[in-house]
């Protein structure tokens, strides 16, 4: 069994940043895309970023490119989202999220497997 724990959430005023975490455990999950999604009230979950296993391949929703970065510590089994010039907009309950059966980027919450329990972030204006 996968357990992913979501950390690095906050309140944070517009323009600032926030660097989430995503630790796993129960499994080595150094083979497979790892991503970012997330869900503001009355929506539903929003693809945010994700990377292939080794990292090398990402791909981010246009809301958030240029703003924030996804990487991986395969030795920490750890994913990291580095949020930056953050917006109201933003403002969501952040997921992460593991496949367990692909290894390339992923974006559609149904190539996922597993997903943590979230994090909040809030962005005020």
């Amino acid at each position: 069994q996968v357990q992913l724990v979501e950390s690095g959430g906050g309140l944070v005023q517009a323009g600032g940043s926030l660097r989430l975490s995503c630790a796993a455990s129960g499994r080595t999950l150094s083979s497979y895309a790892m991503g970012w999604f997330r869900q503001a009230p009355g929506k539903e979950r929003e693809f945010v970023a994700t990377l292939s296993w080794s990292g090398a391949r990402t791909s981010y929703a246009d809301a958030v490119k240029g703003r924030f970065t996804i990487s991986r510590d395969n030795a920490k089994n750890t994913m990291y989202l580095q949020m930056n010039s953050l917006k109201p907009e933003d403002t969501a309950v952040y997921y992460c999220a593991v496949t367990g059966r692909i290894s390339i980027v992923a974006i559609q919450v149904r190539d996922y497997d597993y997903w943590g329990q979230g994090t909040q972030v809030t962005v005020s204006s």
